[in-house]
């Protein structure tokens, strides 16, 4: 994918240059047509093959902590503690370990409802504009929502017949009871105290 889009880019900057040098040739008809697919047709799919490659790359678990106040959330990925959710995710392999943030984080990225999106750029204006907030003080806007959780493990046979899961089961779906603050799952990443926790460190 990314072959051909430098291609099309390389394609793009020598029709350009051609008629930038010689604008004279697209008097003929075929140079016309030739002329709207240099400057027009192959700009676009540049523009729209550039898009794609970006919004996959940005999936990437690596990008989401390639930002300074990110990496203590990529570290708390490691923690060694059952109790940690997102560790034990990302551990285990619950979500796939190379877009685990994305997994669980969508509804809040620049991919998610208008809102999050707009909070998504606000999140990239503050890494390289602006000031970046302190990793600890980092907190989702309405908090983290159940259907985050729920569209992985609804229908799970384990999380189905757990008892516990099962007499609370609407109140999760309509968000009364939080996943999170219910103090069944309450520890995400605890960056505060990151430095306190032992590490888990994988063999391969």
């Amino acid at each position: 994918m990314i072959g051909i889009l430098i291609c099309q880019i390389v394609l793009s900057i020598a029709l350009a240059s051609i008629f930038l040098i010689r604008p004279s040739l697209t008097h003929a008809a075929s140079w016309k047509i030739l002329a709207f697919i240099g400057l027009c047709v192959l700009p676009a799919l540049c523009l729209v093959g550039g898009m794609n490659t970006h919004v996959q790359r940005s999936e990437q678990t690596q990008f989401c902590i390639s930002c300074h106040v990110m990496i203590p959330y990529g570290q708390s990925l490691y923690v060694d503690d059952p109790g940690h959710i997102p560790a034990q995710h990302f551990q285990n392999h619950r979500v796939p370990a190379d877009t685990a943030c994305h997994a669980c984080h969508a509804d809040y990225t620049i991919y998610g409802p208008l809102k999050d999106k707009m909070q998504g750029l606000k999140r990239i204006y503050m890494q390289y504009v602006s000031t970046p907030p302190d990793p600890a003080a980092i907190r989702i806007e309405g908090g983290f929502k159940n259907a985050q959780c729920l569209h992985c493990h609804l229908g799970a046979r384990s999380f189905g017949e757990n008892p516990i899961h099962a007499a609370m089961m609407d109140s999760l779906k309509s968000e009364q009871t939080s996943c999170l603050t219910s103090g069944c799952h309450d520890t995400a990443h605890d960056v505060a105290n990151l430095s306190q926790l032992k590490m888990w460190r994988p063999t391969q």
